[in-house]
C-alpha cells in the first residue's frame, strides 16, 4: 500500500487502536468534571471526528482504570486534559516529521537523515519533558501508586500508537538506492 495514503489518517488509526487495544474491565470513572469541547461553526471533517472520538475513547480507557474517588476526580480530569494539550502538541509535531519524512524516505540525503534523526530524538525528549514537569502536578492530588498507574497507562497507550507508526513508517533510503 501507497505510504502516503497511511498518512493521512493514521493519527486517528492509530489512536483508536491504541485506545480499543487497552481497554480492560474496571470501574468507570465519573468524567463530569471535564469540561466539554467548545462547538465550532464548521462542520468537522471525517478525520477530525475520528480524532475526537478516539481521544474521548482515550480518556474512557484512563478513566475506566485509575479508580479514582470523587474528590481525585474533580482534581484530575482539567489536569489531564491541560497534560494532554501538550501531549497532543507534541503528537502534532511528530506527525509533521513523519509528513516530511515521507517526502524523502526513498531518496535522502546525510543531511535530511540527520535532520529527521534530530526532530525524533527533540520530540522523544519533549514528551519526556511534559510527563516530568506533570508528575508533580499529578502527586499533589493523588497518592503515587495511583500516578505511576496512571503513567503506565499513558505510557501503553501511546506505546501502542508507536507501534503502529513503526509499522507504517518505513526504512530510510539512501539516494541513489544504494
Amino acid at each position: 500500500m501507497n505510504f502516503a495514503k497511511y498518512l493521512t489518517s493514521f493519527a486517528a488509526v492509530a489512536m483508536i487502536i491504541g485506545g480499543v487495544a487497552c481497554t480492560t474491565p474496571a470501574f468507570a470513572q465519573d468524567q463530569s468534571a471535564s469540561p466539554a469541547p467548545a462547538p465550532s461553526t464548521a462542520a468537522p471533517s471525517q478525520k477530525q471526528l475520528d480524532i475526537a472520538a478516539a481521544r474521548a475513547q482515550r480518556k474512557a480507557v484512563i478513566g475506566q482504570n485509575m479508580n479514582l474517588t470523587d474528590d481525585e476526580s474533580k482534581a484530575f480530569w482539567p489536569l489531564y486534559d491541560e497534560y494532554e494539550g501538550k501531549m497532543d502538541k507534541i503528537e502534532d509535531r511528530h506527525i509533521r516529521e513523519i509528513k516530511e519524512f515521507a517526502k524523502r524516505f526513498q531518496n535522502l540525503s546525510n543531511a535530511d537523515a540527520r535532520k529527521k534523526l534530530n526532530e525524533v530524538m527533540a520530540i522523544a525528549q519533549a514528551r519526556l519533558n511534559v510527563q516530568n514537569a506533570y508528575i508533580p502536578k499529578f502527586r499533589a492530588i493523588m497518592d503515587d501508586i495511583k500516578v505511576t498507574r496512571f503513567f503506565q497507562i499513558d505510557n501503553k497507550l501511546r506505546a501502542l500508537v508507536q507501534c503502529q507508526i513503526a509499522q507504517i513508517v518505513p526504512l530510510a533510503q539512501p539516494a541513489g538506492g544504494r
